[in-house]
């Protein structure tokens, strides 16, 4: 038979071969998990390469065409410009001349109505 001291020993030894088992299962998994965390940085990296380089074209490509959209907008600020200034010019050409003959065509149609003999039925 066993003695005291001989089960207490068997039940630690049990103790720690259920401990080092569970350790053992712990590290597996956590090897598991690295190897996978391992492939999926790689794989990552495998698809981060071309897609820096297609953002990067798509950047150089992006700054171009704002350069040509710039290069537009400078030259329909220049041509509204020159529309407002044409309409100035129009303006001042025609308007004050146009004002002029309207001020003698009433002038001149004012001087006939009162020259012209008054009907009966005709307020003055």
């Amino acid at each position: 038979m066993l003695t005291a001291g001989e089960v207490a020993g068997l039940i630690a030894a049990t103790g720690w071969i259920v401990l080092v088992c569970v350790l053992v299962m712990v590290l597996v998994k956590l090897t598991r998990l690295i190897t996978e965390t391992g492939r999926a940085v790689a794989d990552l990296s495998a698809r981060l390469a071309p897609l820096l380089d297609d953002m990067s074209l798509t950047v150089n490509e992006t700054n171009r065409q704002l350069v040509a959209v710039e290069a537009i907008t400078k030259d329909v600020k220049q041509v509204s410009s020159h529309a407002a200034k044409l309409s100035a010019v129009t303006q001042t050409v025609f308007t004050g001349p146009l004002i002029k003959v309207s001020a003698i065509g009433y002038g001149v149609r004012r001087a006939i109505e009162v020259r012209r003999p008054r009907k009966a039925g005709r307020r003055p």
